[in-house]
């Protein structure tokens, strides 16, 4: 025999040898896995809450000691009748003094009502409002797979890869 006939014939035999071998390999392979077509991964959002507060000039009003403003029209009456009294003669300086007091009395309740209203202070309170951060955590993946010529979806917990393995013609999710 040839020598190059010998060689030929133990190369191809090898080639083909390791060629079926593949070919068993694979299809062993495929009938024990599912193949990955996506895996997706998906997150989902988390609002925390926070305070968040600061601090404000708030101007108030003093409480008036005299909330009716007795002094105020007391001091204007006297002194519009007072000046009332000074006008006219007899029945008419009465009349002049008692409209005198009443117009004093309404002015000087007025004139107080506006210094009470003037009285203010200034105090710093705190104003707080609740804010939010938001943060993404990971959800897993959504796997489409395709088993028996169909393509089929499940949620894992992690990425399975290029193939998610059978058992009993079922997927195994849990690989742990």
């Amino acid at each position: 025999m040839n020598k190059s006939f010998v060689v030929g014939s133990i190369l191809g035999a090898i080639v083909v040898t390791s060629g079926a071998a593949f070919a068993g390999y694979k299809y062993l392979g495929a009938a024990n896995s599912a193949e990955v077509i996506s895996a997706k991964e998906l997150h989902k959002t988390i609002k925390t809450p926070r305070q968040e507060c600061h601090d404000e000039q708030v101007t108030r009003t003093k409480q008036p000691k005299d909330t009716n403003r007795l002094a105020g029209t007391g001091i204007g009456a006297v002194v519009g009748g007072l000046l009332g009294n000074q006008v006219g003669g007899g029945s008419g300086k009465v009349l002049a003094t008692v409209a005198g007091a009443a117009a004093g009395g309404f002015a000087g309740n007025k004139i107080e009502q506006k210094v009470q209203q003037g009285n203010t202070y200034t105090e710093t309170e705190q104003r707080c409002v609740t804010a939010y951060d938001s943060s993404e955590l990971p959800a897993g993946y959504q796997v489409v797979y395709l088993l028996n010529g169909k393509q089929h979806h499940v949620h894992m917990d992690h990425d399975p890869g290029k193939s998610i393995p059978l058992k009993d013609g079922q997927i195994v999710i849990d690989t742990k």
